[in-house]
């Protein structure tokens, strides 16, 4: 048998052991319930957005060059609309050296017309229509298109737009600028509160693009003379605004 006096002994460390523990959890809840709702990084930081645009000068042209016919059977339909379309392909690649990769044929359909009266419907024809989505990179030929195009027939010539062809290299320059304003107001917002900045701890950007809308104006010239419209766009391609804000959040030391 255990004499009494060491299950005494025992019994004593045992409750001053789980005292010490009780003792410790308490204190942890204490100071849990002193940070609810606070996080560590929402304490120790400071976050900045910054601005940073950019300007530049479209590069790239796309137009939408079409044709639309109606005929009595499809077969006279395609055949005039296969004529005046390769012939449009044909003097796009000859005359005005545009790469084959850059023209793309984004619609091809055949539908049936009819004619309404009294609420009855009698056949008409058939309507053929196709369309180019045509890339010109050389932006002092796009007028001399659009007009070929019209002096060949084509009465589908539209959706004019301009891109910038480095777009992503602007984009970075503009990112640069914003993490450099973000960067210059947390060192001035540190240095009023009296801390010193530290890592970045998260980063976020979001960006706006402002690509132009084209206008014409139309004047005759002599070449526009020669190529068949008798009159050619003059195209004002414009500036794209690249605009990215940053938000940065430091860690204050």
């Amino acid at each position: 048998m255990i004499p009494n006096k060491i299950v005494t002994i025992f019994i004593g460390v045992f409750l001053t052991l789980g005292s010490i523990y009780l003792a410790i959890l308490s204190w942890n809840a204490v100071k849990t319930h002193d940070y609810i709702g606070v996080s560590e990084e929402q304490r120790h930081s400071i976050m900045v957005t910054g601005e940073g645009e950019v300007i530049g000068v479209p590069d790239i042209a796309k137009v939408q060059l079409g044709y639309n016919v109606e005929k009595k059977t499809v077969a006279e339909a395609q055949k005039d609309n296969t004529e005046k379309m390769n012939a449009v392909i044909k003097k796009l690649k000859d005359d005005f050296k545009i790469d084959e990769k850059d023209i793309k044929t984004v619609n091809y359909s055949i539908y049936p017309q009819y004619d309404w009266s009294k609420g009855k419907q009698t056949f008409r024809g058939y309507e053929v229509s196709q369309n180019l989505e045509v890339k010109v990179r050389e932006m002092e030929k796009v007028s001399q298109i659009l007009d070929a195009a019209g002096g060949l027939g084509l009465n589908q010539i539209g959706s004019l737009s301009f891109e910038v062809d480095n777009e992503e290299t602007l984009k970075q320059e503009a990112r640069i600028k914003a993490i450099e304003a973000a960067k210059t107001k947390a060192e001035d917002l540190a240095k009023v509160a009296g801390v010193k900045l530290g890592r970045i701890i998260s980063f976020s950007e979001s960006g706006n693009n402002y690509i132009p809308v084209a206008y014409s104006s139309y004047k005759a010239t002599d070449e526009a003379l020669g190529m068949g419209g008798g009159v050619s766009p003059e195209i004002q391609a414009g500036s794209s605004e690249i605009k990215i804000t940053a938000t940065v959040e430091y860690e204050i030391l």
